[in-house]
């Protein structure tokens, strides 16, 4: 009976350690496919690079009519810029995604936080990359309420919003009680799209830059999520709907798979 015990915690352990082998090999392998294949992105690229020009027409136009309301109203604006350079900006929700991180090291949720830390990482830079080869100037408003450096497209505070409130809704939402999961996630989508009008209307970026930013965000999240999901399959763990998150098993005392076993069997299995 020992020796049977002993042979089916080591075929475990084989298991999950190839199971982690091809996870790391997918989160790769996804931010390589995100950063080529996210078509919707890459149709709307086309048609910015080729200056196209009822998407041209529709960029001016917003960005005209936005600058008008917003220096007819300069509190509304002041709030604006409040909620983008504050509340919504790139390092405030990267430290959010950080401290996120630091805690799922903590709870030993090793996997999650490498989903975590690759999908805000990966966000970043491949939204930089786009940046510099397109190269896109922003808008230039004979009155502007607002300045911005660098390159335009894609808007770079709408990607790093789509990428931050979806690590913080899938990490999170097995903490949250079913009956607020929804509230959880309307909060989130109304953050995506405010951080992407307050763009828009303080004058920083054309319409198209942040539609960008939200569809090549989308496309990273999609491919590290597909990674993650692939990762609990080939660890013998069930499949979940989005609403649960990506790993309801966080709200136990043993995140990871195997962990309870070990812990129970003195540390006889190593990790």
């Amino acid at each position: 009976m020992v020796v049977r015990a002993t042979a089916r915690r080591l075929s475990e352990l084989r298991r999950r350690r190839a199971a982690d082998r091809r996870f790391g090999i997918h989160l790769l392998g996804s931010v390589a496919v995100a950063a080529v294949a996210a078509v919707p992105f890459g149709l709307l690229l086309v048609l910015v690079e080729g200056r196209w020009q009822p998407l041209r027409s529709l960029d001016a136009g917003t960005a005209r009519q936005l600058n008008e309301t917003a220096l007819e109203h300069p509190a509304w604006t002041d709030t604006l810029r409040f909620l983008s350079e504050w509340v919504w900006d790139p390092f405030t929700l990267r430290t959010i995604v950080a401290l996120l991180t630091v805690w799922l090291l903590y709870r030993r949720a090793w996997r999650l936080a490498a989903w975590s830390t690759v999908t805000a990482t990966a966000g970043g830079l491949i939204g930089l990359l786009v940046k510099t080869v397109v190269e896109r100037a922003r808008p230039s408003l004979e009155d502007p309420v607002a300045h911005a450096p660098g390159f335009s497209f894609p808007s770079g505070h709408a990607m790093t919003a789509t990428t931050s409130f979806a690590v913080l809704l899938l990490v999170l939402l097995p903490m949250v009680p079913r009956a607020l999961r929804a509230l959880c996630w309307g909060v989130a989508v109304v953050s995506v799209l405010g951080v992407g009008f307050t763009r828009i209307a303080l004058g920083v970026h054309w319409f198209s830059d942040v539609v960008g930013g939200w569809l090549l965000g989308l496309a990273v999240v999609a491919l590290t999520t597909w990674a993650f999901e692939a990762w609990r399959t080939d660890a013998g763990r069930r499949p979940v709907g989005l609403n649960e998150g990506l790993e309801p098993e966080l709200t136990g005392a043993h995140p990871e798979p195997g962990a309870s076993v070990r812990r129970h069997h003195g540390g006889a299995v190593p990790d």
